[in-house]
């Protein structure tokens, strides 16, 4: 019996899937193992007491592990790389693959297929998978350079727009809100806070915003419509790059009312529980492409994660 590990390892939380040649035999969560978001002490203890636990469910020793696939944003970051590396290296047996978080969930829906992925979480990132194999991607640069659309966009762009509220004379209580989550009595101070070094977690404020946007307030309403629509920016440039590779350029002016666009998937806590942000996204793309179709169901990336241990050439 062979077995095999797939480990989603998001900024905030890390998934494993533990499974055989054909079935899924136990899922662990546990905090962040990413090395950007983490102590080395706090991402081990992580790591350790999720295999621990794996391995108390199935009985399954860890070093008996042929294959373990990670998905992970940040995948060519040598501090995340190489610790994942060393870590895993020790406490679990076998080959061990390394691939950016939405390639996992991208193949969490398409299973090598072609397809496009819309990955918004913590951070976001679009991929999308060619006819003959090529992986195309668009955004996925970080928080300084992108993450349209993430949980952090949502949260620095709600108190971007609501300091810009202030000067257009507009009526919103998003900022008033935000100084109550984080216990802060002026203004002056709510500055100063999320201006420190290290800047404070802008993603924790994602639900704050949908509560407030649910509630009619319309800073908070246009911040999540501009990130589904900034969601859809990314995700039209994908399917251009995957139609730059399967039509010849001598074709290419021809194609485009006949392209059979990909079908898109989408993955991360903000595309699956914030109706909003999906709906703009969806909306902006059927504009263009009014065929275009998005998978209902969310993608797992632990599914992807697994599926590559197994499979992966």
């Amino acid at each position: 019996m062979k077995y095999y590990l797939g480990v989603d390892a998001g900024g905030t939380k890390t998934e494993f899937l533990l499974g055989d040649e054909t079935t899924e035999l136990a899922r662990v969560r546990a905090g962040t193992i990413k090395r950007m978001k983490a102590s080395e002490e706090e991402a081990e203890s992580n790591l350790a007491g999720a295999l621990n636990e794996l391995s108390a469910i199935t009985g399954t020793a860890m070093q008996s592990i042929s294959c373990c696939c990670i998905g992970t944003a940040g995948e060519a970051v040598p501090l995340v790389v190489d610790w994942l590396r060393e870590a895993f290296g020790r406490m679990v047996g076998g080959e061990l693959i390394l691939l950016g978080d939405v390639e996992i969930a991208l193949d969490a829906s398409f299973f090598g297929k072609r397809g496009v992925l819309v990955l918004s979480g913590t951070g976001s990132n679009v991929a999308g998978r060619t006819a003959s194999g090529k992986i195309v991607t668009a955004g996925g640069w970080g928080p300084a350079m992108a993450d349209q659309g993430s949980g952090h966009f949502i949260g620095l762009e709600g108190l971007r727009r609501g300091f810009l509220a202030i000067d257009q004379r507009r009526v919103s209580s998003l900022l008033e809100n935000v100084q109550a989550y984080w216990r802060l009595d002026s203004v002056r101070k709510l500055i100063e806070f999320a201006n420190a070094n290290p800047a404070p977690d802008f993603s924790r404020l994602v639900p704050l915003i949908v509560r407030l946007a649910e509630q009619g307030d319309p800073i908070a309403r246009e911040v999540l419509e501009v990130a589904g629509v900034d969601l859809a920016y990314l995700v039209q440039l994908v399917i251009e790059h995957v139609r730059s590779v399967e039509v010849e350029p001598e074709e290419f002016a021809e194609t485009r009312s006949h392209f059979q666009v990909p079908n898109i998937a989408v993955a991360g806590s903000i595309l699956r529980h914030v109706p909003r942000v999906r709906e703009a996204m969806t909306i902006s793309l059927q504009r263009q492409h009014p065929d275009l179709v998005v998978l209902a169901a969310p993608a797992d990336p632990c599914v992807g994660a697994l599926w590559n241990a197994r499979y992966r050439p």
